[in-house]
C-alpha cells in the first residue's frame, strides 16, 4: 500500500537535506517541536495543511512544488506497484488547461501575464 503520508515525508525530507539544514533548524523557523517535524518527514504523522504552510516557508518551497514532486513520486509508486503486479497500466485522465491568468505581484498592481498550458499532456512510461 502507497502512504501519502511517507511520500510527502520524504519529500520534505529531500528538500530540507539539499538545502543542508537540520531538523533543528527547519523546526525553529516553521515553529514546530523537532520531534513532530522528525515523525512527519518519517511518514508517522500526518501534516495538516497549515502544518504544511509553515513548513515550505521555513524551507522557502513553495508548496505546489513540494506537492508537484509528491505527485510525481506517487505516479512512480503506482506504476511500480502495476508493474511488480503484472496489472496493465491505465491511461492517466487529466484535466486539460487552455490558459491560466496571473495577477502579478510586480510593482504594478494591475499588470497580467497569461501563462499558456500544454494542449496535451506528456506521460512517463516506465520500462
Amino acid at each position: 500500500m502507497i502512504l501519502l503520508r511517507r511520500l510527502l515525508g520524504d519529500v520534505l525530507r529531500r528538500q530540507r537535506q539539499r538545502q543542508g539544514r537540520t531538523l533543528r533548524e527547519v523546526s525553529s523557523s516553521a515553529r514546530v517541536s523537532l520531534g513532530y517535524l522528525s515523525e512527519v518527514e518519517r511518514g508517522q504523522k500526518e501534516a495538516s495543511s497549515e502544518l504544511l504552510s509553515a513548513i515550505c516557508d521555513a524551507l522557502d518551497v513553495r508548496m505546489s512544488e513540494l506537492m508537484r514532486e509528491v505527485s510525481d513520486e506517487l505516479s512512480l509508486a503506482e506504476l511500480a506497484a502495476s508493474a511488480a503486479a503484472n496489472e496493465p497500466v491505465p491511461a492517466p485522465v487529466r484535466p486539460m488547461l487552455n490558459s491560466v491568468s496571473v495577477t502579478s505581484v510586480a510593482k504594478v498592481p494591475t499588470e497580467r501575464v497569461t501563462i499558456k498550458a500544454p494542449t496535451e499532456a506528456v506521460d512517463v512510461v516506465a520500462a
